[in-house]
């Protein structure tokens, strides 16, 4: 692919083409999602040099229910909530896979602070505002990703859905981690995708661009959404974590 503001929807389609097909032969939902962001981070290059990687970082999450959480993403969950109490059905958004140029984010088990990130109430969701403005930004709302109904489900999983896009991430309230991670790798652009599963849970992949992504550019991710869906789906009832 050439320079990143050059991407076509032919590109797009191209490589929601690929995308669609990784899950074949795979074991579990981890191990699609991990060929996902993989072929993500590979076929996303710039022009200026060969291979050069459009994005630092990309990473794939979905909500899980706590209860259905290993012991080790509960106990990370917990810590998180302190003494706030973690019940069963409490959704939690948890990395199932991730890949960037630092070698300490290619293992979700290496991440520190998003292995599993509980949200036990609107009011505590309010307190991550990449993960709030997501959502908004996806045009849902918070409730409808804590506490989905089946008819609400129904209603969801048929929804066209907005990128998360942040055109200038240095400095945006909307990205933490300023000072040890935006800055010294400079992150340029945010931008996510995603959709909802028919088991009521979110997934989003999360991309760090090391150039300005514009809108239109943006706008162009909405397509893979289906793709992604397509490659994950067989597994959402199935083997999760590898």
């Amino acid at each position: 692919m050439n320079e990143f503001s050059k991407f076509k929807m032919s590109d797009m389609i191209e490589l929601g083409s690929k995308l669609r097909r990784l899950g074949q032969g795979a074991k579990s939902l981890e191990e699609t999602a991990q060929r996902i962001v993989h072929s993500l981070f590979d076929s996303l290059i710039l022009g200026t040099a060969p291979g050069e990687k459009a994005f630092t970082l990309v990473r794939f999450f979905k909500t899980h229910s706590y209860g259905n959480l290993p012991a080790e993403l509960q106990k990370s969950a917990s810590g998180i909530l302190g003494n706030h109490p973690a019940s069963p059905e409490m959704k939690c958004l948890t990395l199932l896979a991730t890949v960037g140029e630092n070698p300490a984010w290619n293992s979700r088990k290496d991440s520190t602070g998003h292995k599993a990130i509980p949200l036990p109430s609107e009011k505590i969701v309010v307190q991550f505002p990449m993960i709030s403005q997501l959502v908004n930004q996806f045009g849902l709302k918070v409730s409808e990703i804590l506490k989905p109904t089946p008819d609400l489900i129904m209603e969801l999983e048929q929804k066209a859905y907005n990128v998360f896009h942040v055109p200038t991430a240095l400095g945006s309230p909307f990205i933490p981690a300023q000072d040890n991670f935006v800055v010294p790798y400079k992150v340029k652009s945010v931008l996510g995708f995603g959709g909802m599963f028919p088991s009521g849970d979110l997934f989003a992949i999360i991309m760090f661009g090391k150039v300005p992504v514009s809108h239109e550019s943006a706008e162009l991710f909405k397509t893979l959404a289906l793709s992604v869906k397509m490659a994950v789906l067989p597994f959402i009832n199935g083997v999760i974590f590898s």
